[in-house]
């Protein structure tokens, strides 16, 4: 994720409405996948980067809500890491290994109300 973000911001692509999207795939767990009224595919969850960064910068800062913390950088990392891992949690809960599950990462800006991304980093990752 880090990369993801860390390139998102590099290329100056990192906007107010930036997100990081991902579908979670659990092996025998069957759950279709919903799309919105344009037509594309809906992610099991997302995230609003702009909670966490700063945007329309080339570097990853941290919001003005975290300039009190001793470490703002970390805390913004460890507030995202956290609710990155709760909501994969919760799509990861039936299986009690997680081998096989996987995991695929978008982090950009898509084109409202059509959805399709005006620019995307990606990721797919297997937890072990």
């Amino acid at each position: 994720m880090q990369q993801l973000l860390e390139k998102l911001a590099a290329d100056g692509k990192l906007t107010a409405d930036s997100l990081l999207e991902f579908w979670v795939e659990v092996p025998g767990v069957k759950r279709t996948r919903g799309t919105f009224r344009g037509g594309f595919l809906m992610p099991d969850s997302f995230v609003y980067l702009s909670d966490y960064f700063l945007p329309d910068t080339t570097t990853l800062t941290p919001t003005a809500a975290y300039g009190e913390a001793d470490m703002p950088l970390q805390q913004a990392w460890g507030d995202l890491l956290d609710e990155f891992y709760y909501q994969v949690e919760i799509f990861t809960s039936p299986v009690s290994v997680p081998k096989g599950v996987t995991l695929e990462l978008w982090a950009g800006s898509r084109h409202r109300p059509e959805g399709e991304w005006i620019y995307a980093v990606d990721r797919k990752i297997e937890l072990r």
